[in-house]
């Protein structure tokens, strides 16, 4: 039959099972710090992406009020022109 008593022992274990959590949770912490760096000319092309984006809007928004009020006139030329290589395919 086998006595253990040694509370030294155990304590010891439990030492190095703490630590082993300790180290852990920094790993966790440590890959928590993610970072994301944008470049000069990235922001740049954001921006001017933005700008065409609104310049966009304010066509779409003319082109719905012409269609709204009647005055909105497609060129058939053109349409056939666009629709052409289309059903060439």
């Amino acid at each position: 039959m086998m006595k253990i008593n040694d509370i030294n022992r155990i304590n010891g274990i439990n030492k190095g099972y703490q630590q082993q959590v300790d180290y852990r949770k920094e790993s966790k912490q440590a890959s928590k710090k993610d970072e994301v760096q944008i470049s000069q000319a990235a922001q740049e092309m954001l921006e001017s992406s933005r700008a065409e984006n609104t310049e966009r809007a304010e066509h779409v928004k003319a082109l719905k009020q012409a269609v709204q009020s009647g005055t909105y006139h497609v060129e058939a030329g053109k349409l056939a022109e666009r629709l052409l290589p289309f059903f060439k395919q």
